[in-house]
This record gives C-alpha cells, sequence and structure tokens, in this order.
C-alpha cells in the first residue's frame, strides 16, 4: 500500500486555490510529515499539532477519502 503522502503527491500539481492541491504541495514543504504513515489516526494527529498550513482539518478528510477510495 502506498503511503498517504506519496499517494498525495500526485495533487501537487492542481491548480492554485484547489485544497487538495494546496494541502500536497505544503505537506511535500513539510520535512517533517510522516511521510511513511499510511495510519490515519497518525497523520490526523500530526496535522493536529503541525498543521497550520491547513485551512481545514476537513481538508484532510476529504483527501483521505479519496486516499482510501482509490488505494
Amino acid at each position: 500500500m502506498k503511503s498517504f503522502y506519496h499517494y498525495m503527491m500526485k495533487y501537487r500539481s492542481n491548480a492554485k486555490g484547489d485544497p487538495i492541491g494546496e494541502f500536497a504541495r505544503s505537506a511535500y514543504d513539510d520535512h517533517s510529515f510522516p511521510k511513511s504513515s499510511t495510519d490515519y489516526h497518525e497523520i490526523s494527529s500530526y496535522l493536529e499539532m503541525n498543521g497550520h498550513y491547513l485551512e481545514s482539518m476537513s481538508v484532510f478528510d476529504d483527501a483521505w477519502e479519496l486516499y482510501e477510495t482509490n488505494q
């Protein structure tokens, strides 16, 4: 199974202003992001403490739903 981070990298080229694309670009720039994780709770906890770049945690939830659906 591909990690959530690696799955998200395909969204880096999304248009500016697209919340998932912005999240992917920010995660790419976040050198502490849990890049090998496939665990919702680990990533969610990390983002709650360090995800100042997220507009809202609902962006993460939407991205996670895409991740689960397309694995």
